[in-house]
């Protein structure tokens, strides 16, 4: 009996021991314990989430104001909406160094913040200076962090170029009050400070791009101080790409003083030679003085006219030639008599229509000139091979878009357009019909001077030129060399006029036929069949799929 209740006292000291209660009260303090944290994390996450909730309150707040701002921009886009010009809201941070309690420890901290940068002598001369203008947000939450209230946070538009140097010319530059000071952002800084819509160009992102690259290596390969080209839409007028190098970063805002920058596309102005063969041989078709079978015979090797010699590149051309064969040739003494049949009065009303004797309207303020002088009987003889009269690209691109388009009138333009008017005939319509599949010919035979540009598939008509640059009191023997290209020649639909500023024959470089002839090396000859015909078919190589896919 009593080892019995013996047994139930250690029982029960046993169920004392480990009792419920003890149980429970461990439980309950396991679950304060994680209460406590999870209202410790939930704290923090309120706070985050707030801090978050704020920033982007004040990033809506913010971007409201620079809406409202007088000096906000719209954007500028190309044809497919891509961003070529775009105002953003930025932050610039500065420093108030009266306001620093602690001026070595904060360029310490500075020195970490911005390793490439010294603000030694700022921090110690200066009332105020930029630590940074816009300053990314990862380094401005760093700053702020900081709590020091000597920095100032200053609110500022800036005009972002997501392109870089590909629009330079053409769009232009604003100043540091965002005022456009050249190209686009100066003609229509009116519309892009007052609408909100954005400014649509004609041009093509991936066509510029293409373009300016084969240009970039003509310099490699020819070693030209400068180039530049335009693509058109011979009906309609519409620039799909215009590129002049050198060309400048627009992100950077920097004051180009350097003539060597100049737009060559449209501000430029040179003789461009042979190239105005064209038009003396659509002039005399559209006056009907000629026609492409009309023969001259016994042309001079060489004429003198106001005691300066006028020749032919090759002495071996024949003396006896059609019209057509004059252009096919590229013969100076023909397109002389040919500009003498026409006459002084024609040909100035025939250039005055295409564009070329009259100043041209456009969509940027950057626009040369025709230099000339007067009209008179040498005159005459000259601009019929080109020489003696100087233009701009534009206009010559204009010109040969209205010689092949069937004689219409057109307009060059940059800004995209809802509806287009249908251009009033300024020309013959025999004149186009006659004279396309001269050209064409021109690059297509043997005895035409633009062989490098016959890409299969385009066929591609056109014509050379070749020119000594002028100078005071006569002509140097560096060149311009100029290849004016329209195509489908049966069916014109695009007008590509590429120019090499100052090229050198390239006497190592190797030149590959399209046609499967063996590769040539080398070429002593400093023409436009040798240097601007090569580039303006690589060009076409790159952006023929392009124009047959969207255009």
């Amino acid at each position: 009996m009593n080892e019995i209740n013996e047994k139930k006292i250690l029982l029960n000291d046993y169920n004392s021991e480990f009792s419920y209660n003890e149980n429970k009260s461990n439980i309950r303090i396991s679950f304060e314990r994680i209460a406590f944290i999870f209202f410790v994390f939930f704290i923090i996450a309120v706070i985050f989430s707030s801090k978050v909730i704020l920033l982007s309150l004040e990033d809506k707040v913010f971007k409201k104001k620079i809406l409202k701002k007088e000096n906000f921009r719209s954007s500028i886009i190309d044809k497919e909406g891509n961003i070529l010009a775009k105002a953003v809201p930025v932050i610039n941070i500065g420093i108030n160094p009266i306001l620093v309690i602690d001026k070595e420890k904060l360029l310490i901290t500075l020195k970490l913040l911005f390793p490439k940068k010294n603000f030694q002598k700022q921090m110690y001369d200066k009332k105020f200076f930029y630590v940074q203008k816009k300053i990314s947000q990862e380094k401005l939450e760093k700053i702020l962090l900081l709590g020091d209230k000597s920095f100032i946070q200053e609110e500022k538009i800036a005009r972002i170029y997501p392109n870089g140097e590909l629009f330079s010319h053409v769009l232009g530059q604003i100043d540091d009050n965002n005022n456009g000071i050249s190209g686009l952002e100066k003609t229509f800084d009116y519309e892009l400070t007052t609408s909100r819509n954005s400014l649509m160009l004609t041009l093509d992102t991936d066509l510029q791009y293409l373009i300016r690259e084969e240009l970039l290596k003509s310099k490699y390969i020819f070693q030209n101080i400068g180039s530049a080209a335009i693509l058109m839409d011979v009906h309609t007028g519409d620039i799909l790409s215009m590129v002049s190098l050198p060309d400048f970063d627009l992100n950077k805002r920097e004051k180009i003083n350097d003539l060597k920058f100049i737009n060559r596309a449209t501000k430029g102005v040179y003789e461009f030679g042979s190239v105005f063969k064209t038009f003396t041989i659509a002039a005399g078709i559209n006056y009907g003085v000629i026609k492409p079978e009309t023969e001259f015979k016994e042309l001079k090797k060489r004429i003198v006219c106001a005691g300066n010699s006028i020749s032919n590149y090759d002495d071996k051309i024949p003396s006896n030639l059609t019209a057509e064969e004059i252009l096919i040739r590229s013969v100076n003494i023909g397109s002389a008599r040919i500009a003498e049949k026409i006459g002084i009065d024609n040909y100035d009303k025939f250039l005055q229509a295409i564009g070329i004797l009259t100043n041209i309207s456009f969509d940027i303020e950057e626009v040369g000139e025709t230099q000339m002088g007067r009209w008179g009987k040498c005159k005459l003889l000259t601009v019929g091979f080109g020489h003696g009269i100087a233009t701009t690209l534009l206009q010559l691109t204009k010109g040969y878009s209205i010689v092949s388009n069937g004689g219409f009138e057109i307009f060059p333009t940059l800004i995209k357009k809802d509806k287009y008017k249908n251009g009033k005939r300024i020309l013959n319509k025999e004149v186009s019909k006659k004279l396309n599949p001269i050209l064409r010919k021109i690059v297509s035979t043997e005895e035409g001077t633009a062989g490098f540009a016959n890409v299969k598939g385009y066929e591609i008509g056109g014509k050379t030129g070749t020119a000594d640059i002028a100078t005071i009191g006569g002509y140097s023997n560096k060149k311009i060399n100029t290849f004016a290209s329209v195509f489908p020649i049966s069916k014109p639909k695009f007008a590509l006029v590429v120019m090499l500023d100052e090229p050198k024959a390239n006497k190592e470089f190797i030149y590959h036929y399209r046609d499967g002839r063996e590769p040539y090396k080398g070429n002593w000859r400093n023409t436009a069949g040798w240097t601007t015909v090569w580039i303006t078919g690589q060009i076409i190589e790159k952006i023929g799929p392009i124009l047959a896919t969207k255009y």
